[in-house]
């Protein structure tokens, strides 16, 4: 039986027609090497941002399903081409849409969850030794309508296919060579990770590191398969991403991931009420708003109050949600900080290292950076700051641990 292997190629590599040609000829590579192929692909360069411009020159408020109607379309306009330029190569390849190729979604548009893959065409195509081109960041929901996975959502794609078809691995090709302990376009001492754990990226991916979309790494977590980060230009073997590294054991912290445009909002209340909380948190869900850090505060003679943080672009959707049911929810007042960010530090060690988060808070205040939230888990810290402040905050918590050297395991 062949082995089989899902490639992965981001908008930057297919980003021109010379690029869509480079990536046909890593493909046939793969192919010539024995490899069962299917290859996933993001809309080319910019396109996704050049749809949503023209949508926004249209209307300011254009509905969510036909946003997924006309982003749909990047993808499909790459795994054209790619096939396109296989069959130049002539190597036998075809096309599919995430309809086409099984994936099924729950009916939420923009942001929709993969439910089920119905992955025999695609199986059928491989096995005869065609190479299945297929468009990723989509699906389709039960009722045939076409949704898309949200930003990133390309890699989500690979790695269902992967796990459904049981690949070998799967490759996510982009513009960088590898996973960074922080993003090196803003901390230049940021050095390339050879190995990285599920957990750890995850929490990385999460906390807005952009080189793997976090559904993608659950996935692959979920099913116990290897993926590799590389680049789509250079040969480099990238940053393996796996259950447990055998690399820089010792290293507490493992990465530095920060996060812009974020706003803290502050419901406040007369009394507390029972459910309150459940309350506020249950109607933002169903409006599939994303709450990402809450704080509770209740002291006697102060008003009780509630903050949380979201992103920028989910705030409008807030606003309009929680004032729309204010009596249902019984607040007070509602207030809301803008031009905040957050920064991360993350590393399996801190499980069995305590005093990470004091070092890094003693840091900051050195540094004078002011803490507006914290949230805590087993292998991440995070805070709250303001925006203009993220860079350097990012910069002197990557040196504090020590993220620029390789350390010596300790055996």
């Amino acid at each position: 039986m062949s082995k089989k292997i899902v490639m992965k190629f981001g908008g930057t590599s297919v980003a021109t027609p010379e690029r869509i040609q480079h990536v046909a000829k890593r493909i046939m590579s793969q192919k010539l090497s024995g490899y069962e192929v299917i290859v996933v692909v993001s809309a080319m360069g910019k396109t996704t941002d050049q749809l949503v411009h023209l949508a926004q020159s249209i209307t300011s408020t254009p509905s969510k399903r036909e946003m997924d109607m006309l982003l749909a379309t990047g993808e499909q306009v790459t795994i054209a081409l790619l096939t396109m330029a296989l069959h130049e190569l002539e190597v036998e390849a075809k096309s599919f849409t995430g309809s086409q190729a099984g994936i099924i979604t729950e009916s939420v548009h923009r942001n929709a969850r993969i439910e089920e893959m119905n992955v025999c065409k695609i199986l059928q195509t491989i096995e005869n030794g065609t190479i299945a081109i297929v468009a990723g960041f989509q699906g389709v929901d039960i009722d045939g309508e076409i949704t898309t996975l949200g930003r990133g959502g390309s890699d989500t794609t690979a790695v269902a296919l992967a796990a459904a078809i049981h690949a070998e691995r799967c490759d996510i090709y982009t513009d960088v060579d590898g996973v960074y302990s922080c993003d090196p376009r803003y901390v230049t001492s940021a050095r390339k990770l050879e190995e990285i754990s599920y957990d750890e990226m995850l929490e990385l991916a999460n906390l807005g590191a952009g080189v793997l979309h976090p559904r993608s790494v659950e996935f692959a977590k979920n099913y116990q398969l290897p993926l590799r980060v590389r680049s789509s230009m250079a040969s480099d073997e990238g940053t393996l991403v796996l259950e447990e590294t055998e690399m820089e054991k010792n290293q507490v912290v493992r990465g530095v991931a920060f996060e812009k445009e974020i706003v803290r909002m502050t419901i406040s209340y007369v009394k507390p009420f029972n459910g309150s909380l459940a309350k506020i948190f249950t109607t933002l869900a169903k409006h599939h708003v994303n709450v990402d850090i809450i704080v509770q505060s209740i002291q006697e003679g102060i008003a009780p109050s509630v903050s949380f943080s979201i992103k920028n672009e989910d705030f409008a959707d807030a606003m309009a949600v929680l004032q729309q049911e204010k009596d249902a929810l019984g607040y007070t007042s509602l207030d809301f900080e803008a031009g905040l960010s957050k920064v991360s530090i993350v590393g399996s060690g801190m499980v069995s290292n305590p005093g990470v988060a004091a070092q890094m808070f003693d840091r900051l205040r050195v540094e004078g950076i002011p803490i507006k939230m914290v949230s805590t888990s087993e292998i991440k810290v995070s805070v709250v700051v303001p925006q203009e402040q993220m860079v350097q905050a990012a910069e002197v918590l990557h040196e504090e641990f020590h993220l620029h050297e390789v350390l010596e395991n300790v055996n």
